[in-house]
């Protein structure tokens, strides 16, 4: 995808029946551009998916060496190892990282993608696969190189490197089912715009389907990815008729708030209940217990979308989706349930 090809401020002029100096005049100072002409040219930057390009304007080669990661949250660990890693391969390539997050809203994505498109970045790394049509309309208009990162598909039209959410929730919860426990519960991420906490469910769910001998799943809390929320989707489910003899966690950071609240509660990890993340961050082995997990590749995550998307602004080919393997980490906060 050739950044020449884009859509440029020749092509709104054209479009909107305008000259460019109108465009220029309508994007830098509106309240000097009449109303019927202002959206006129809205529309045509709209049809288009074009935004300036303030970076790449001075150079003849229409790259400026910088390339944009967009990530849900900067408050969360989650990302942190594969942003780092990531941009120290485009560092040693000469490639300057810009890196912005959206909140888990897909509107706050496309503002991110647009503004950093206009600051010149040649290409973006953005996480999970969900996000609205216009989102992957503005994208494919404006043709700008990009690889989705911290999931996997079979799709030859985008560029992933990520790991399988389903197939690692799957099997961390057979494992889970494979130690007798068959009463279950699970805070999960809240699944409407989250590709990522939506496989982790279904994998979890699935499991439980095809183990049978019993095994059923008995309640579901959605959180916000925050310690506090997780605590009190866990004092929720502790509060039910019938409690479980484990909770399997979307994340870490909720595991770790239900370890948290389950002190407060005086219930014992793992006696009482077991309790299993997902993730592996830092805090998965300094809580106590430690954290039962699913190991994500975060770091080789991070390299391997760096040299994947530096290779696809190079011209060179690329093909097919980069599969990278979880690992299911048993420690101390996971347990037999009792007898």
């Amino acid at each position: 995808m050739s950044r020449s090809s884009a859509p440029t401020l020749e092509d709104v002029a054209r479009l909107a029946g305008v000259s460019t100096a109108s465009i220029s005049r309508a994007l830098n100072d509106p309240d000097k551009v009449a109303k019927p002409t202002r959206d006129k040219i809205e529309a045509a930057i709209e049809a288009l998916g074009y935004t300036p390009n303030f970076g790449g304007r001075a150079l003849a080669s229409n790259r400026t060496n910088t390339v944009g990661a967009i990530i849900p949250s900067m408050a969360n660990a989650m990302f942190a190892s594969g942003v780092q890693a990531f941009q120290e391969v485009l560092s040693e390539a000469g490639v300057n990282l810009l890196v912005a997050s959206t909140g888990y809203d897909p509107d706050q994505e496309l503002r991110q993608i647009k503004a950093l498109i206009a600051h010149g970045a040649d290409g973006l790394m953005l996480i999970g696969d969900a996000r609205p049509e216009a989102t992957r309309d503005f994208l494919a208009k404006r043709r700008i190189p990009y690889v989705i990162s911290w999931c996997l598909r079979s799709d030859d039209t985008r560029l992933y490197v990520g790991f399988d959410n389903r197939g690692a929730a799957y099997d961390a919860m057979q494992r889970v089912l494979a130690l007798g426990h068959r009463r279950v519960a699970m805070i999960c991420g809240v699944r409407d715009g989250n590709d990522r906490a939506r496989d982790r469910f279904d994998g979890v769910a699935a499991a439980i389907a095809d183990f049978g001998q019993g095994a059923e799943l008995l309640q579901v809390e959605e959180a916000t990815y925050r310690i506090e929320f997780g605590g009190d989707a866990f004092a929720r489910i502790m509060a039910a008729p019938e409690r479980p003899t484990v909770v399997m966690c979307g994340n870490d950071v909720l595991a770790a708030g239900a370890l948290k609240r389950a002190r407060e509660m005086g219930i014992d990890v793992p006696g009482q209940v077991s309790i299993v993340g997902f993730d592996d961050i830092g805090l998965a082995s300094v809580v106590t217990p430690q954290l039962a997990t699913v190991r994500v590749p975060q770091i080789e995550m991070g390299r391997a979308a760096a040299r994947l998307l530096l290779a696809k602004l190079n011209g060179q080919a690329c093909s097919g989706p980069v599969e990278l393997p979880t690992e299911f980490m048993s420690r101390a906060s996971l347990a037999p349930p009792a007898p």
